[in-house]
């Protein structure tokens, strides 16, 4: 708009322009000695022309924009017609099936509320009942780990076989239960919600969990890699499953219609008391830091205390130096919560500030509301700043692994503020783009040197360029002995890494597998040929 504006005035002041050149002409021909050719007149006919072109072909330009600007204007009026259009009928779409969708359950509710438990186990059995209601019927009894799964809502006026769990609960087997749970850990969500609801059928519920602790502490025993043993960890997971799902068996209301003896007794609170005495001494000496926040046994502790109500039988101040060894854990908050600790707060997030544990200090303070006491964002910012002070040595004054560690731990801490500032929706206060630019980098760098490592490594043999084909080396000569050679090399059975699943019970950061079962693929011998004997994980 601008441009054009200054070809008008350009255009207007040529009648000036052309008064002042006349005006030098006149003077150049007063002043001439020589006459001149040219003549005032046809020069100014020549300039005349000149502009009445170039305000026709100005003119010709304004209408052509004119005509692109309304064109334009016609198009985006067409694009959002088009698009209102396609909202709408989405919507409409939507509409449509979620009309049908609530047709459909609400014809099949009246169906299941309609007919008899026994009228529909017959006609699962021989084939007579609806498709869809058969599919449902034994995917939700696959899940569930129980030959029949009542349909109708009210569980109360359904008669089904009970499960395995249920019977389990029912005859108090604290041993069997642990078995039945090793052995469906593929099934363990399902079991989880389950175990509840059998716990209730125990005729005594909290002695059962309570006995299903013995052997929580049977003895640390370590691998050949200096890990624990597998099948001790599964059995320690569950000991904290059963006693979380008897807490939210607790939470859902159902104690007022226990009876007197499923009740918790003076006499339970006692033995488990015992319990967490005989318990208390193994935490004495726990490494917060080693734990990293994420320690199994502190939890299984803590939950021990608020499951069976013995909170005020220890120290507080002791209890709540357990708690920055949990903080990781999923169940923290609930967990400090059921233990009263919630006061406490504002003096364990300081113990977690001062280790340089920000991160999990934003969650707490989110938790308990003590964002104005603990600011996020600052409290992020330091966390990256100290993970940068380590990161940014100078060159040469560490070797490159050092260099790559510190690399690593710059790049994890930049995932995990990352992460929760997307968890806190704190967008808006701290950008996330400089940080995801800085990953970028570091990746990148990550990448390169592992290229220029794998380029520093020797390359093998190539055939010899007589066109000959490659011979495999003989490594040894016709027998003339006895004995014959021993083989190149032997497979031992420590060359191979012994991996622990991580736990699934409530995982604390990432979701896994639960507790996936390894078994060799080969049999593997000693020198001496001994067969090597690979103990069962109890992994669950």
């Amino acid at each position: 708009m601008a441009d054009t504006q200054s070809v008008v005035t350009l255009i207007d002041s040529t009648t000036s322009k052309l008064q002042q050149l006349q005006q030098a002409f006149s003077e150049l021909e007063s002043h001439s000695a020589i006459s001149l050719n040219l003549k005032w007149k046809e020069l100014e006919e020549h300039f005349h022309g000149l502009e009445k072109s170039l305000k026709q072909r100005f003119d010709e330009l304004e209408d052509q924009e004119k005509k692109y600007v309304t064109k334009v204007i016609e198009t985006q009026e067409m694009l959002e017609k088009q698009e209102t259009a396609v909202v709408s009928k989405e919507l409409a779409s939507l509409e449509r099936l979620q009309e049908q969708r609530d047709a459909v359950l609400s014809s099949l509710f009246v169906k299941y509320r309609t007919s008899s438990p026994e009228l529909i186990a017959v006609g699962v059995s021989t084939g007579m009942a609806d498709p869809i209601l058969k599919e449902n019927l034994d995917d939700t009894a696959a899940k569930s780990g129980s030959e029949y799964v009542c349909p109708i809502e009210d569980e109360i006026t359904c008669t089904k076989p009970p499960s395995e769990l249920i019977k389990l609960c029912e005859e108090m087997d604290a041993e069997g239960l642990h078995k039945f749970i090793s052995d469906n850990r593929k099934n363990l969500s399902s079991i989880r919600e389950e175990i509840p609801v059998a716990l209730r059928s125990a005729p005594s519920p909290f002695s059962l969990v309570l006995d299903s602790l013995k052997g929580f502490y049977a003895g640390e025993v370590l691998g050949f890699n200096g890990k624990k043993d597998g099948s001790l960890l599964g059995l320690r997971r569950t000991c904290l499953m059963l006693m979380e799902s008897l807490e939210q068996l607790l939470a859902n209301g159902v104690p007022d219609s226990l009876s007197d003896v499923q009740i918790l007794t003076p006499d339970i609170k006692e033995k488990a008391k015992v319990v967490a005495i005989d318990w208390k001494p193994k935490l004495d000496h726990l490494d917060t830091e080693a734990s990293s926040g994420n320690s199994l046994e502190a939890h299984a502790f803590l939950q021990l205390l608020a499951t069976f109500d013995i909170v005020s039988e220890f120290d507080q101040d002791e209890i709540c130096k357990l708690i920055p060894a949990v903080t990781r854990r999923r169940q923290t908050v609930e967990l400090c919560r059921s233990l009263g600790l919630s006061h406490k707060m504002p003096g364990l997030i300081e113990v977690l500030l001062n280790s340089g544990r920000q991160i999990e200090v934003v969650s707490l303070a989110y938790a308990f509301k003590l964002t104005e006491q603990f600011a996020p964002v600052p409290l992020l910012k330091s966390y990256l700043k100290e993970a940068k002070k380590l990161s940014q040595v100078k060159a040469g004054s560490m070797s490159p692994g050092a260099q790559n560690e510190m690399n690593e731990r710059e790049l994890s801490a930049l995932k995990a503020v990352i992460k929760c500032i997307e968890e806190h929706k704190l967008e808006d206060q701290y950008p996330v783009d400089p940080l995801q630019n800085r990953i970028l980098q570091l990746e990148k760098a990550k990448a390169d040197k592992r290229r220029a490592a794998e380029a520093a490594k020797p390359q093998s043999k190539r055939p010899r360029a007589s066109g000959s084909l490659y011979a495999p080396r003989v490594t040894s000569m016709p027998d003339k002995s006895f004995y014959h050679a021993p083989p190149e090399r032997y497979l031992y059975p420590y060359d191979r890494q012994y991996v622990y699943a991580a736990e699934a019970h409530h995982p604390p950061l990432v979701n896994s597998a639960p507790y996936p079962a390894i078994s060799p693929t080969h049999a593997s011998y000693y020198g001496n040929g001994y067969q090597v004997q690979y103990q069962t994980a109890y992994l669950h």
